[in-house]
């Protein structure tokens, strides 16, 4: 699998741990439904650590942390932005007590569009909300599981899938991205174009529809 192609017309990256995907999850499956056709959904686990620092929280006191006071400003701003959006589409989206390692919930979208594509909505409605109620343990791959079989895919394989074959391609598809300037959630790759953020949505419809109207600026839609 390669970073920038695809069959399908637009390629969505994105991680179960990024409150800016979260909130992107809803628009972006109703433009895919609006226009009939299938994204390639794909992840990206985000290394935070890496940019953002470290921190650990527990009972809401922040009990360990190497972050410098400009990351936690930048940190507290992104949750307060995602926060109002998540709301305005009736989510709760609470600030995670760690940084989780996201790798195995995002393998198993890799899971879902091998062998139940057309459920692909059903998973990313069945992880996002809980998990930023802080209801879900992504880093268990029981727990995962149980979310796959709740949106009706057939998980049997999937253990293995995900310590196996699926995590190689996890892992090989993110070695690829940096290089290609994709470094965060969600990302749109379409026509050569790679856009970050949700706020391109308009955009993207333009392009899918066949630039047949003057180009729209950026903006935010539910």
């Amino acid at each position: 699998m390669l970073a920038l192609e695809s069959d399908a017309p637009v390629i969505v990256y994105i991680d179960i741990k990024s409150p800016y995907a979260f909130v992107a999850i809803k628009p972006t499956l109703d433009l895919e439904a609006s226009l009939g056709l299938k994204f390639d959904w794909r992840p990206l686990t985000l290394d935070i650590p890496s940019y953002l620092g470290s921190a650990r929280k527990k009972s809401g006191v922040v009990v360990e942390s190497n972050r410098s006071a400009s990351q936690w400003s930048g940190i507290k701003y992104a949750y307060m932005d995602a926060r109002r959006y998540a709301e305005r589409q009736g989510h709760m989206l609470k600030g995670t007590e760690k940084i989780w390692d996201s790798s195995i919930a995002n393998v198993a979208i890799l899971w879902v569009m091998k062998t139940a594509r057309d459920r692909l909505p059903d998973y990313l409605n069945a992880v996002y909300p809980p998990f930023w109620r802080r209801e879900l343990d992504i880093e268990d791959v029981t727990v995962v599981t149980g979310v796959l079989e709740q949106a009706g895919v057939d998980t049997r394989g999937f253990a293995e899938y995900e310590s196996g074959e699926g995590r190689e391609l996890h892992d090989n598809l993110y070695a690829q991205l940096h290089s290609h300037g994709i470094f965060g959630v969600p990302t749109y790759v379409i026509e050569g174009e790679i856009l970050f953020g949700r706020e391109h949505l308009p955009y993207v419809r333009w392009l899918l529809e066949g630039k047949t109207t003057a180009a729209p600026d950026i903006a935010y839609t539910l």
